[in-house]
């Protein structure tokens, strides 16, 4: 696994968000989703992203209205960024490729994925990642 900058933080937990969380977070400002957004924000939590996650998470928000990208975008920082190998097919189980990117990233990255999806939560106990609801996340920590 290739490691991620984290400007000397690595004891800041990492998480990948799938997009759901954003969407959550966009239309319901007290959900959970919305403060683990907030952690992020913050600094509280190192979103971990690549290409992909951050063009599929960009993707689904411009299609919602009235939801958008511009109040996320600032959380894809460039120091959190993973540049080493991803491979989908890790998480070959799950039927939406687009899923499968979120992870298969917090797979390689070595971090949680926070989501809301049944495919990836139904497949989770099947993979070598966490992977939680924004309730459980928030509950462990």
């Amino acid at each position: 696994m290739t490691a991620v900058g984290t400007g000397g933080r690595e004891d800041v937990p990492r998480v990948v968000l799938d997009t759901n969380v954003f969407v959550a977070a966009a239309f319901r400002p007290r959900s959970h989703a919305a403060r683990i957004t907030k952690a992020v924000r913050e600094g509280r939590l190192l979103l971990i992203w690549n290409e992909a996650t951050r063009r599929e998470t960009r993707r689904i928000l411009d299609r919602i209205p009235p939801i958008s990208w511009e109040p996320f975008a600032d959380l894809f920082r460039e120091e959190n960024r993973h540049r080493g190998r991803v491979n989908p097919d890790w998480f070959g189980q799950v039927d939406d490729p687009a899923d499968r990117v979120f992870g298969a990233l917090a797979y390689a990255a070595g971090a949680t994925l926070i989501t809301q999806d049944d495919d990836l939560l139904d497949g989770r106990s099947n993979v070598g990642v966490p992977i939680l609801t924004p309730t459980e996340f928030l509950r462990n920590s």
